[in-house]
C-alpha cells in the first residue's frame, strides 16, 4: 500500500548518523508498544484499528444509514482534531466538486463544517444555505465549552429547533463527547438525543479512527470498515522494530530527525492531488501539536503542487536552506484522461497527445524533486497505491505512530499540548468571562501602555 522513498534525501545525510539513533529508537518505540513513554495515557490510538468494537461499528454505521436517508446537508461542528480528520478523509476519497452534484448523484448529504473559527460572516452565510435544505449535524467536543465550537452549536441549534421543533430535531441532532461528564454529555442524556463517545485515553489529533471521525466520514458515504482495514494493514506492517530491517513507519521518523539536526526545521508536506489539501491540514496539526513544545520540534507546512510552484518555486528552489519536503505521491488516478492532438499545435503541446494527465502529473513531481534538491533540498516521498479509504487508513496509521516516534526520538510528550491554552486565556479575559477578572486587569493595562 505504502513505500517510503528516502534515495532523494540520503545526499544530505549520512547512514552513520541514521544507525548512531537506533539505540534511542528502540526506547522510543518499546515506550510506545508497551505504553510507559510520556503521555502514555493518551495513547489509545495505537491499538484502535483492532479495538473498534463490532457493536460500536455496527451502531455508528446505523446512525449514519439514518442520518444520510433523513439529511440534504450534514453539518460537523468542531475544531482541530474534532474536524479535521474526518474532512481529510472525506474530501481525499469522495467526489473533487460534490456541491454542484444532487444527493443521488452523490450518495450521501453534502457534509458542510462549522465552528473551526469565529467568523461571523461564514456562519450567517451557512444559515442562510442551509435554509431549504433537511439538515442534520454533529457536534464533537470533549468538553462541550469549546469557544469556536459551542458558540456554532448554539447558533445552528437554536436554527434547527425553529426549523423543526424540538421532537423532530432530536432525530438530527448526533453527540459526539465525553463518556460521562460535560455540557454535551448533559445535554445529550437530558434532550435524549443520539451520542458516542470521544475515548478519554485519545488526543483530538489522534482521534479519527475513533467515533469522533467515523460517524461523519460513515454519513459522507465512505466505507468506514475500509478505511479501519488500511489502518490495520499499517498497524501490522509497523508493529515490530527490527535494528537489522526497520520499517517505513521508523525510518521516516529517523529521517525526520536527522534532518533536523542537520538544520532543516520546516518540513513541507507536498501533494499533487487537490483533494489531498485537508489531509496536509490534518497532518500538521498531528505534527505540530505534537512537537512543537520546549523549543523544540519541526514546524510542519503544507503545499499543493503544481499550483504552488508558481508561488512558493522560487522560495524553496533558490531561498534559505531550512526544509525539506515529503511528497505523497500516487501511483495510478481514479479516472483516465488523455491530452487531445491538435492540428495547429498552436500551443505546442503536441509532444504530449495521448499521455495521461496522471502520467503528466508524475513526471512533473520527478522533475519537481530532482530541480529541488539540486537546489539543495531534502526530498522524501511516499508512495501510495491510489486514492482509496484503505490507503487513506494506512496514511493516517503511518503518521500517526511516526509522529509518536518522533516525539519521543525528540524528548518530548507527544500527545500533550500545553501552549494552546495561552491564546484562549487571553480571549476569555478580554471577552470578560467570570473568572478571568485579573487577568482582564492586566491585559488592559498592557493595551494602554501599548
Amino acid at each position: 500500500m505504502l513505500s517510503l522513498k528516502t534515495q532523494q534525501a540520503m545526499p544530505f545525510i549520512s547512514e552513520e548518523e541514521l544507525e548512531n539513533l537506533l539505540p534511542f529508537m528502540a526506547t522510543a518505540h518499546k515506550q510506545l508498544e508497551s505504553g510507559t513513554g510520556p503521555g502514555a495515557e493518551y495513547s489509545g490510538w495505537y491499538h484502535l484499528p483492532r479495538i473498534n468494537t463490532e457493536e460500536n461499528l455496527r451502531e455508528i454505521e446505523a446512525v449514519a444509514a439514518r442520518l444520510r436517508e433523513s439529511s440534504d446537508i450534514f453539518l460537523v461542528l468542531g475544531i482541530g482534531g474534532s474536524y479535521l480528520g474526518a474532512r481529510a478523509v472525506i474530501e481525499a476519497c469522495n467526489h473533487h466538486f460534490p456541491t454542484f452534484m444532487n444527493k443521488s448523484q452523490r450518495g450521501a448529504p453534502l457534509v458542510l463544517f462549522a465552528g473551526h473559527q469565529l467568523s461571523e460572516d461564514y456562519l450567517a452565510e451557512l444559515c442562510d444555505i442551509i435554509e431549504d435544505y433537511d439538515v442534520s449535524l454533529n457536534v464533537v467536543s470533549k468538553s462541550g465549552t469549546t469557544t469556536e465550537t459551542a458558540i456554532a452549536f448554539r447558533v445552528l441549534r437554536s436554527f434547527m429547533e425553529k426549523k423543526y421543533g424540538p421532537e423532530e430535531v432530536k432525530q438530527r441532532i448526533v453527540v459526539t463527547t465525553d463518556a460521562e461528564r460535560g455540557a454535551l454529555r448533559t445535554y445529550a442524556d437530558e434532550a435524549g438525543v443520539s451520542s458516542f463517545v470521544v475515548p478519554d485515553d485519545i488526543g483530538g489529533r489522534y482521534s479519527v479512527l475513533s467515533a469522533v471521525g467515523l460517524l461523519p466520514i460513515a454519513v459522507a458515504g465512505i466505507p468506514i470498515r475500509d478505511l479501519l482495514g488500511g489502518a490495520e494493514w499499517a498497524y501490522e506492517k509497523y508493529l515490530k522494530f527490527e535494528p537489522e530491517n526497520i520499517n517505513d513507519c521508523v525510518h521516516y521518523a529517523l529521517m525526520r530527525h536527522v534532518l533536523a539536526q542537520r538544520g532543516y526545521l520546516m518540513e513541507m508536506m507536498v501533494n499533487y492531488e487537490p483533494s489531498m489539501a485537508m489531509f496536509t491540514e490534518w497532518w500538521k496539526q498531528l505534527f505540530g501539536e505534537s512537537e512543537g513544545k520546549n523549543g523544540r520540534g519541526i514546524f510542519p507546512a503544507g503545499a499543493n503542487f503544481t499550483t504552488d510552484l508558481h508561488s512558493l518555486g522560487q522560495y524553496i528552489q533558490e531561498g534559505r536552506r531550512i526544509l525539506f519536503e515529503t511528497a505523497i505521491l500516487f501511483k495510478s488516478s481514479i479516472r483516465e484522461l488523455k491530452v487531445p492532438l491538435q492540428e495547429d499545435d498552436s500551443d505546442q503541446l503536441n509532444y504530449l497527445a495521448g499521455k495521461s494527465l496522471h502520467e503528466i502529473n508524475r513526471t512533473a513531481a520527478l522533475g519537481t524533486s530532482m530541480a529541488h534538491v539540486r537546489g539543495g533540498v531534502p526530498n522524501l516521498s511516499l508512495e501510495v497505491t491510489q486514492r482509496s479509504p484503505a490507503h487513506i487508513g494506512a496514511l493516517i496509521y503511518f503518521f500517526e505512530k511516526a509522529c509518536a516516534l518522533s516525539g519521543y526520538l525528540d524528548a518530548i510528550n507527544p500527545f500533550d499540548q500545553p501552549g494552546v491554552e495561552a491564546y484562549k486565556k487571553n480571549m476569555f479575559a478580554l471577552l470578560g468571562k467570570p473568572g478571568f477578572e485579573e487577568e482582564r486587569a492586566l491585559l488592559l493595562e498592557e493595551l494602554k501602555e501599548k
